[in-house]
């Protein structure tokens, strides 16, 4: 969070050694895993389905447990662990410690050593701005799925899990210069993290007026769009520091844009479009609140 950092997020990496992926659904993001012979990782065989499925749902129900005993031995802090979200792939844990609370999502993550499935060939179109070195290397780390419930779902069993590339994600916003230097101590400084904290900062303010309105909306599909501009303007000339201003209206009108066709493609997964018109109406809320924000010199920056 950009205006106060009290969420924190933690991803449990379980290696597990090789998984058989099935798409269960258009969307080439969420899957159905299965072993593909007998598993090294025997204790891992409990958590399967009658079909055979490794169940995100058993998983999780596990972890909660374990960690509902750890917390109980906690000393010297209050933490608690909050109810379970529907369809949520976290587990929240609650510390009460002043001056402020923060809470923690620990995100069950399977880390898988193979090679990424055939709906990310098309995705992380990084060429221009990064090299196509680097999509090489970001494309040879491991793969990771967290225990994501898949809405599409007809009947909800709690087996489907989504691919995650936070850890790709992250490498791309640290090492995020067409030149190596960028932003490095004695390098030229770029606004590219700038606009992204603004945009992300502005999203949060808005949702915390209208709740409801904007419940469809997260960081992630400001992060998204970020990433897409980065590939469309991949100079390092494109965002210079003084050039802030400009570089974050050109960087909203391209989310805008988005919001106003409601397609706004994953990343790493082109197929999967993150805004579906069947949102249209939550889309075109948004889509005014930033129109207005942007045509008023931004108010909600001066409150």
């Amino acid at each position: 969070q950009v205006s106060e950092p009290n969420e924190f997020d933690i991803m449990l990496l379980m290696p597990v050694a090789r998984l058989q992926l099935d798409e269960c659904d258009d969307t080439g993001a969420f899957y159905y895993l299965s072993f593909k012979r007998n598993p090294r990782e025997k204790y891992l065989l409990k958590f399967l389905d009658e079909e055979g499925k490794l169940s995100a749902f058993k998983m999780l129900q596990a972890l909660r447990e374990i960690i509902k005993q750890e917390v109980k031995t906690i000393k010297g802090a209050e933490v608690t662990v909050k109810r379970k979200k529907a369809g949520s792939p976290a587990i929240t844990l609650q510390i009460k410690n002043p001056p402020a609370d923060i809470s923690v999502d620990i995100i069950l993550t399977l880390e898988v050593q193979q090679s990424w499935p055939p709906s990310t060939q098309e995705g992380l179109r990084v060429e221009q701005w990064l090299g196509r070195k680097v999509r090489g290397e970001l494309r040879n780390k491991s793969l990771y799925l967290v225990a994501k419930q898949n809405k599409k779902e007809k009947v909800l069993r709690g087996n489907t899990w989504r691919l995650s590339f936070s850890h790709i994600e992250k490498a791309m916003l640290n090492n995020h210069g067409s030149s190596k230097t960028c932003c490095e101590s004695d390098g030229p400084k770029c606004c590219r993290k700038g606009c992204l904290k603004l945009l992300k900062y502005l999203l949060e303010q808005l949702k915390m007026k209208y709740t409801k309105e904007l419940d469809k909306f997260c960081s992630y599909h400001v992060k998204t769009a970020y990433f897409h501009a980065c590939a469309m303007w991949p100079s390092d000339r494109d965002w210079q520091w003084g050039d802030l201003e400009h570089c974050f209206q050109k960087y909203l009108g391209y989310f805008l844009d988005c919001l106003q066709r409601s397609q706004l493609p994953h990343f790493f997964v082109p197929q999967y479009n993150l805004l579906s018109p069947e949102d249209k109406a939550s889309n075109d809320f948004l889509s005014r609140q930033l129109n207005y924000q942007l045509n008023n010199k931004f108010p909600i920056f001066q409150e």
